[in-house]
């Protein structure tokens, strides 16, 4: 079997994003409510995507910087007028900078996960929070399972490049980066899509439909599809994702 070289091939599209992703920031009443942002707040959106969360963040009267990896991405946020930066998650720059760093579906696409979290505690201040949702242990699982399955018929195979961890495994990480975890929940959110789930998988599974050269990566994603059909279609037409999200609050003690 051949291995493909994994990372990077997650590339993102904001266009696309909007249309077939916007339930990713619908959704996300839950950990803002658990960040519980209070007007003149320093915050870090880590992982801003095209900054709806952050627009909504600033609008609150917090003072907000954005950073995304994909420039795409912090192009559109900075459309918005919000200071959105190119930055890796991995390789943070701040220093005691904020009183929280939130981040929303975007830290399971940060590895190692390790570098994130330390870059976290850094850039809080003594006594600043970290309050995330990402994907957790089986998230997906279905619709990665399928794609590896037919690359696998094609003799393929590909690294991932995604992190779901378990509750016990994300606590080790934080405590040993010095948080103490006050929270953190592990939740099944099986979640509507508003289309196809191939529209998920052109959207999120870059790194599994660019094994394929162009040409066959249509083909590839209706082969999975009709694979996913009876466990993830409802009767009436709709896809359900098998989303299951971590949530985490902790906080940097302070001295």
């Amino acid at each position: 079997m051949s291995l493909k070289p994994k990372a990077g091939s997650q590339s993102w599209n904001a266009q696309s994003y909007a249309a077939n992703a916007r339930f990713v920031s619908d959704l996300a009443g839950v950990v803002l409510a658990w960040l519980d942002p209070q007007p003149g707040e320093r915050i870090l959106d880590l992982g801003c995507g095209d900054g709806a969360l952050t627009r909504g963040l600033q609008e609150h009267g917090c003072a907000v910087i954005g950073v995304d990896a994909s420039a795409a991405m912090v192009a559109a946020a900075r459309d918005l007028g919000l200071d959105a930066r190119q930055i890796e998650g991995q390789a943070l720059p701040f220093e005691a900078c904020f009183e929280a760093v939130f981040s929303n579906a975007a830290l399971h696409w940060m590895l190692p996960p390790e570098a994130v979290i330390a870059g976290v505690a850094r850039a809080l201040v003594p006594g600043g929070r970290f309050v995330a949702e990402l994907g957790g242990q089986g998230n997906v699982a279905a619709i990665h399972g399928a794609l590896k399955a037919a690359l696998a018929r094609r003799d393929l195979a590909v690294e991932s490049d995604t992190y779901f961890p378990s509750p016990d495994t994300y606590r080790t990480l934080l405590e040993a980066a010095g948080f103490t975890v006050e929270r953190l929940e592990l939740i099944p959110r099986p979640t509507p899509l508003p289309g196809s789930v191939g529209a998920w998988i052109e959207t999120f599974g870059h790194t599994y439909t660019f094994a394929v050269p162009a040409d066959q990566r249509p083909a590839l994603i209706e082969e999975v599809v009709e694979v996913l059909r009876p466990a993830l279609q409802r009767a009436d037409g709709v896809w359900i994702a098998d989303y299951v999200r971590l949530r985490v609050w902790a906080f940097k003690p302070r001295g």
